[in-house]
């Protein structure tokens, strides 16, 4: 697998290209968290925004479907003692409906196929009333082209669905029927944008799923 043969340097590659922004995925994300909350991370990677958020929550369940990447987060977040490890597919979590008060998932949605799927199974197991955290990575395309940390993963094999800019980030979540999402942006060489949802009472339909 892709993330388990790039797990041990994702870090390194993060912080030296990326690392104004990868810096703050954690704190942003850890924003929308109060010390009360079950939080469910999905795709966790190596634990950057797990460690953020776990020391703000009252317990936190950080799931990835890499095993390497699993590794690398528990070693990171050995000193926590409110996280839980576990090896799920975001696109089917072993949890129940409403199990948690807030769920995040970080730079996961533009890889895999249904986008909208993921984040319907996001809403699935998180609370009325809770909110859903969602940090992607977003294309500056400048002159038609794919910016160049984009290309870049894309040949390494990563395989990227969709390549989100931060108008078709807003658009994607609109067109799958959220209407009221707050968006902020983490600036930077490849820039991240944020979603944050509160689940009401009523599930979101798709009006044009892009």
């Amino acid at each position: 697998m892709f993330w388990d043969k790039v797990a041990k340097f994702y870090d390194l590659f993060e912080k030296v290209y990326n690392g104004r922004v990868y810096k703050k995925l954690g704190v942003v994300a850890a924003r929308s968290v109060e010390k009360t909350d079950t939080v469910l991370e999905c795709a966790c990677g190596t634990g950057m925004i797990t460690r953020a958020v776990a020391e703000k929550c009252g317990a936190l369940t950080a799931t990835d479907f890499s095993e390497e990447m699993l590794k690398r987060a528990r070693k990171k977040c050995k000193k926590l003692s409110n996280v839980e490890f576990k090896t799920a597919d975001i696109m089917k979590l072993p949890f129940e409906d409403g199990e948690f008060d807030k769920v995040i998932a970080g730079n996961v949605i533009h890889l895999v196929d249904d986008a909208v799927g993921a984040v319907r199974e996001l809403e699935r197991v998180c609370k009325t009333g809770g909110k859903l955290i969602i940090l992607t990575y977003v294309n500056m395309i400048k002159n038609g082209k794919t910016g160049f940390f984009v290309s870049k993963i894309d040949k390494a094999g990563a395989s990227m669905k969709r390549h989100f800019t931060y108008d078709s980030y807003k658009k994607f979540f609109n067109g799958a029927g959220y209407g009221a999402v707050e968006f902020s942006l983490i600036d930077g060489k490849m820039p991240c944008a944020v979603a944050v949802i509160t689940k009401t009472g009523e599930s979101a339909k798709t009006e044009n799923n892009e």
